[in-house]
């Protein structure tokens, strides 16, 4: 049977330690075994010892290491390299030479696609990949969101349970779970590593729709700076494309609640930009459907209904503008409870006036494609 022991010696100081500074070579082959999931018989089989000298083994493993259970050493054996992810149980037939994993030449590591910017998907080879339950998928989300900095597990914890942690340290556990999901069983390589400090995703091994957000927020800003509004809106066109719903959407935890927060915002901000630049260039209909779409996601949003209403203004809708108003006017009564703010009653007013230089309709002198706008 399954050997279990429990011990309250702290895990912190040791959870990083390489094994093989700790462990004796007898031990150490307990251990691998142990990551390649035998049980106490096999192993004692394999290594031609009785059963009760494997149980001895594994009890002093667990202390040395300070692990609590079985499990944590099957998920300490994958964290100090003596099993490889995704390898499964050496054959008993195999003999004692088998528990031990030779090593092998780095090779390139396969890419996995993972997606925030809706709900959390990961991809490998085209397959959608099962992520485990939402709190297994908010700590993928974190090391994601990390962007190759090494995450602790306290730093973890905090991101992904706040105020509210687990009674027992599940994190090597979830992070052991991602790596064989993750992991395409071709090589020893996997996509989160274990650095001193803590785990993080592999660099280049992931490839993540927030990275490509990042960079085309960065071309964006080029763009505008360089007085370039067709590829402004080429970039913003592409940025869009990477939301699938709401961002992280259903993850638990502070870490998930804030930056759910600001990539809504960051969103709104690119298609302001995107819609800005449309009306410059005389691309109504497009920034028309744009805002429709963005306002009835988000009603209490003055400056984008703002925003509408001149568009709309300017495509010769002043009905269909003012009905703007008077929507977002009812909205924000009945869940505020407060008016109008001064902005969109100044639009109002401006497109009741025709005044269409205070709309900033008009574009300024010499405004054209490849000025600077």
């Amino acid at each position: 049977m399954p050997t279990t022991l429990t011990t309250d010696r702290p895990r912190a100081t040791t959870l990083f330690r390489p094994a093989a500074a700790m462990l004796g070579h007898q031990e150490r082959r307990v251990l691998s075994a142990i990551g390649c999931g035998l049980r106490d018989d096999e192993i004692a089989a394999e290594l031609a010892v009785p059963e009760d000298t494997v149980a001895e083994h594994l009890a002093r493993i667990l202390v040395k290491l300070g692990l609590r259970d079985r499990a944590a050493a099957i998920v300490h054996a994958f964290d100090c390299g003596l099993v490889v992810p995704g390898r499964g149980p050496r054959p008993r037939s195999a003999g004692p030479a088998s528990l031990t994993v030779a090593a092998r030449a780095p090779g390139p590591v396969p890419k996995v696609r993972i997606s925030l910017l809706g709900p959390v998907r990961a991809w490998r080879d085209g397959r959608l990949i099962d992520l485990g339950h939402l709190r297994q998928q908010a700590v993928l989300a974190a090391l994601t969101l990390g962007a190759g900095r090494s995450l602790s597990q306290q730093q973890l914890l905090d991101d992904v349970w706040g105020m509210e942690p687990p009674v027992t340290n599940v994190v090597p556990v979830y992070v052991y779970r991602l790596r064989k999901a993750l992991h395409d069983g071709a090589g020893p390589r996997t996509v989160i590593e274990r650095g001193l400090r803590g785990y993080q995703l592999v660099p280049g091994a992931v490839d993540a729709d927030v990275a490509h957000l990042r960079e085309l927020v960065t071309g964006i800003g080029k763009a505008t700076r360089a007085g370039e509004p067709l590829e402004v809106v080429r970039l913003c066109a592409q940025a869009l494309k990477l939301f699938h719903g709401e961002p992280l959407a259903g993850l638990p935890g502070p870490l998930a609640e804030l930056e759910r927060l600001r990539l809504i915002e960051r969103r709104i901000a690119i298609v302001r930009r995107k819609v800005e630049w449309q009306l410059r260039l005389g691309q109504d209909a497009e920034a028309i459907d744009e805002l429709f779409a963005l306002t009835a996601a988000h009603p209490l949003d003055e400056p984008l209904a703002a925003m509408l209403m001149r568009a709309l203004y300017r495509d010769g809708r002043q009905a269909e503008a003012l009905t703007v108003f008077e929507r977002a006017r009812r909205r924000l009564a009945d869940d505020l409870g407060v008016p109008p703010s001064r902005m969109l009653r100044r639009a109002r007013q401006m497109i009741l006036h025709g005044d269409e230089a205070g709309l900033g309709l008009t574009p300024p002198a010499g405004a054209g494609i490849g000025t600077g706008l």
